[in-house]
């Protein structure tokens, strides 16, 4: 695994990278930057916001019993012995983590299958506690002969996964002794400056997906005030918003929820009506935009960018595409990519007869309970409502009608694993679930998922103060798994030369702002400037191309979007047909290897937008996409020897990163 570790980042990338920013006599121009009378930050930090261990029933279930102990040591780089029986380690350490266990039966299944008595003394505990004794090792089902063998050993983990939604009759003390257990392990493990753990859990109601990863600022003194809000309490996120403000109110400490996979959503993420079916209004646009400042856009379970059907012009919005329209609109509008990543696995949950009654009268018991139905849109609007690109659009319409964006938000990468192992690089993916760690038949049946992501926070110390603010301030960024350092800065005074500056992070922020800011009114006639600098993963792979990707709104109020290339390796040229050619490849599938014999290291350029109009809203992101590269299944079919994998598993990917927005208001 990869991280960038501090004296080589600054060796490789900016030798007189200054603590403190020059004065504005030192670069030339006005500046519209908070950060000229101020430190600013020079470290990106490494980190996953969602990691799953055995606390989260249905990781658990499937096979995994790796404890937040084992999690918190395994980013920190330690050895750690994986359920399925090998022992494992980073070759870098995160900067930090948030172990993001479901608050739906916290901390139960394990004490269950432990055979504590207060959970036995439920009817769904003594059924749940007899199936949960008869599993099969997760060692004994990875390793099992051939892969209807392998179906056939897993089969009992995946029918299992009932005992999560179990009612056990717990209460408050008792979900409150579980999360200080939560809250107490993060703080063991907590060394500011060196290693950040921030305590948090995941808020799960489906279907659809609407689930947030919720992130605490404070230490334990702050955390053990609270219990985890879960689909329990009520369907409506709005109601987890208003226990998290109710918190922070009474509390005195910040928090923020995190969606995530917006992409199976079904286009509910970014929805025009709220839960109760009613068109968003300013309140509610003020508490989303506050309460969730970034979104998990990069995960396991695909990437939730754009989608052919909503961007056919760009050529890289197939990248990793999970959505499906629900129904009635399945099979509708569909690219290649969902047909061909459509594998499903034999031993799945839905062809199980495991289906307890208790867990439906539980859900039964949640307030609020139902989600806003599709309606009457057609595929292309729920897949514009389900992806990050289309719903900054969507920001800027409501932004014209409520005055407020609810849809302003910061991009990162996390992975969702739930098997305790924070792994996102493909040569060492070690699986979504129990079941999917390294073994000879993943690749032929598990395919779908993806070895991603994680996300570069640039902060000034690797403490939950800082990198809290910049999650805040959505000075963040994500990737596909890669460490690729990404600048980003908006202004309007960047000349070309900046570019080629050593101490590119004194120019940025001294002549502008950084992603996540917004851009006011700037001189009459002149188009802002981004100034961007994109560096490779040091154990990574070349840079193909650097692209801004604008969104905006034009004052007959549609919604516009374009790709623009801003910089590209090689020395080629923008053919006559406005596109530029393909970089190549020199991935070998025998090996599973690749040569950085094309591509770029770095990437450094001002680019400026060549269509602005003043009288327009607008948004800008970057997008950074690497050379050809093996995917994780390669990796899989060179070590086990594969040959017969289906035709329709991907073995080549182009991974990336994409920076937070930078937003310019009229």
């Amino acid at each position: 695994m990869k991280i960038l570790d501090r004296s080589s980042f600054c060796c490789f990338l900016f030798m007189t990278l200054a603590a403190i920013a020059l004065p504005l006599s030192a670069i030339g121009g006005e500046s519209y930057s908070p950060y000229v009378d101020r430190s600013y930050p020079t470290n990106v930090y490494w980190g996953d916001t969602h990691v799953h261990t055995f606390m989260s029933g249905d990781a658990f279930t499937l096979g995994t019993l790796l404890t937040p102990d084992n999690a918190y040591r395994f980013a920190k780089g330690e050895t750690v012995r994986a359920t399925g029986g090998e022992d494992v380690r980073l070759q870098r350490p995160l900067d930090f983590i948030m172990l993001a266990d479901h608050a739906e039966n916290l901390g139960v299944i394990p004490r269950l299958a432990g055979g504590d008595p207060r959970l036995l003394k439920t009817k769904d505990g003594r059924y749940f506690a007899k199936i949960l004794a008869a599993l099969p090792s997760l060692k004994d089902v990875i390793k099992t002969g051939g892969l209807a063998s392998y179906n056939q050993e897993s089969r009992p983990l995946y029918a299992a996964k009932g005992a999560w939604g179990g009612d056990y009759g717990i209460d408050d003390d008792f979900k409150r002794e579980v999360w200080h257990e939560v809250v107490d392990t993060a703080e063991r493990y907590y060394q500011p400056g060196v290693f950040t753990t921030f305590a948090g859990y995941e808020y799960s109601p489906n279907p659809p997906m609407l689930h947030r990863n919720v992130l605490f600022a404070g230490g334990p003194e702050q955390t053990k005030q609270t219990i985890p809000f879960s689909k329990y309490d009520s369907f409506d996120v709005e109601q987890l918003w208003a226990h998290l403000e109710e918190y922070k109110d009474r509390v005195g400490s910040d928090v923020i929820a995190i969606p995530h996979n917006p992409n199976l959503s079904g286009g509910q993420m970014f929805s025009p009506v709220n839960f109760q079916g009613q068109p968003l209004t300013t309140a509610y646009a003020k508490m989303r935009a506050s309460m969730e400042p970034v979104v998990e856009m990069t995960q396991i379970k695909g990437d939730s960018e754009t989608h052919p059907l909503i961007s056919p012009n760009d050529e890289f919005a197939d990248y990793e595409s999970w959505f499906r329209p629900p129904s009635p609109y399945a099979g509708k509008g569909k690219s290649k990519s969902v047909d061909k990543k459509k594998v499903a696995h034999k031993g799945s949950a839905a062809k199980t007869k495991a289906k307890p009654k208790a867990a439906v009268n539980m859900k039964a018991k949640a307030k609020g309970k139902g989600t806003p139905g599709a309606g009457t849109a057609d595929a292309k609007t729920l897949a514009a409502q389900a992806h990050a690109r289309s719903a900054l659009k969507l920001g800027l319409a409501h932004q014209a009608t409520l005055g407020v964006n609810p849809f302003k938000f910061g991009m990162i990468g996390s992975t969702d694993t739930h098997t305790g192992l924070a792994t996102a690089d493909e040569d060492n993916f070690w699986g979504k679930m129990g079941t999917q760690e390294p073994g000879p038949y993943r690749a032929a049946v598990l395919s779908q998922f993806g070895a991603a992501g994680y996300a570069g926070i640039w902060a000034e110390k690797n403490t939950r103060e800082s990198l809290f603010a910049a999650l805040k301030r959505r000075e963040v960024y994500g990737t596909t798994g890669p460490r690729i350092t990404l600048r980003f800065f908006g202004g309007w005074h960047y000349m070309s030369e900046d570019a080629d500056s050593p101490d590119i992070a004194s120019v940025g922020y001294g002549k502008g702002v950084p992603m996540g800011s917004d851009l006011t009114s700037g001189p009459e006639g002149v188009s802002p400037r981004f100034l961007i600098r994109a560096v490779k993963d040091p154990e990574g792979a070349n840079l193909d191309r650097v692209q801004v990707i604008k969104g905006w709104r034009d004052n007959g109020g549609k919604l516009h979007e374009k790709v623009y290339e801003a910089a590209w390796s090689d020395s080629r040229k923008i053919g006559k047909n406005g596109k530029l050619d393909a970089v190549g490849s020199t991935v070998d599938l025998k090996d599973a290897s690749y040569r950085n014999s094309i591509g770029d290291p770095e990437l450094s350029v001002v680019w400026a937008d060549p269509d602005f109009d003043p009288a327009e809203a607008a948004f800008y992101y970057v997008r950074v996409i690497e050379i050809p590269t093996p995917r994780w299944t390669a990796y899989d079919a060179a070590f086990y020897g594969l040959k017969d994998l289906p035709k329709n598993v991907p073995l080549v990917i182009q991974e990336r990163a994409y920076s937070s927005p930078i937003w310019y208001t009229p």
